[in-house]
């Protein structure tokens, strides 16, 4: 390195540097930079913290619309108690595990489910079973489309045992797997009973 490419260096890190100890109106730049990184970990940690505190069981079962029906259900399945002890909850089955597909379902939840709350649309059981038609086919359509992207989590064609299915379920999990379908098109009603009028 020339002595003019050195001092060229030394001169632009050195104004680097007095730019950054600089104050802008009243704080250094470097300040604030300081400031705002550590304000964007707190952020991010707060961000994350709610986010997973809205994936929990008690959460989901928080509101009486759902304690009172799905929840009901949803404890009589394999879901909730099997001879392996392993327990799928709420968000296992509606919230994926991905961080970018979980914040795109966290923002839908929030525009299509929440106002069903707010505005006391499905605070009944009665309201509940008229829109549970609705809500249903908005939820296999989710999953339908995502390639039932939750059930994957912990089910997948690749590592199903022959051994421990029935022949029956064996030929028609390989049948849909040729197919391209998804465990959605088969399992409807599978953690939930069915809706009235459902064909």
């Amino acid at each position: 390195m020339t002595e003019r490419n050195a001092g060229e260096s030394k001169g632009a890190l050195g104004r680097c540097w007095v730019a950054l100890r600089q104050p802008s109106a009243k704080y250094s730049l470097l300040i604030l930079l300081v400031v705002g990184f550590f304000s964007g970990i707190i952020f991010w940690g707060g961000f994350n913290t709610a986010m997973e505190a809205t994936n929990t069981l008690g959460f989901c079962v928080s509101c009486h619309e759902m304690r009172d029906t799905v929840y009901q259900e949803y404890k009589k399945t394999v879901h909730y108690s099997n001879r392996t002890g392993v327990r799928a909850i709420c968000s296992d089955c509606h919230v994926p595990k991905d961080w970018t597909a979980k914040l795109v379902r966290k923002i839908q939840a929030t525009f299509k489910e929440v106002p069903h709350k707010v505005l006391g649309s499905i605070d009944t059981p009665e309201k509940f079973e008229a829109k549970r038609l609705d809500l249903a086919k908005q939820e296999w359509d989710r999953l339908k489309k995502n390639d039932s992207l939750e059930c994957h989590n912990c089910h997948g064609f690749q590592s199903m045992s022959k051994e421990a299915q029935t022949s029956t379920a064996w030929r028609r999990h390989q049948a849909a797997q040729k197919k391209g379908e998804t465990c959605i098109d088969c399992h409807k009603g599978i953690a939930h009973e069915l809706p009235k009028g459902y064909e």
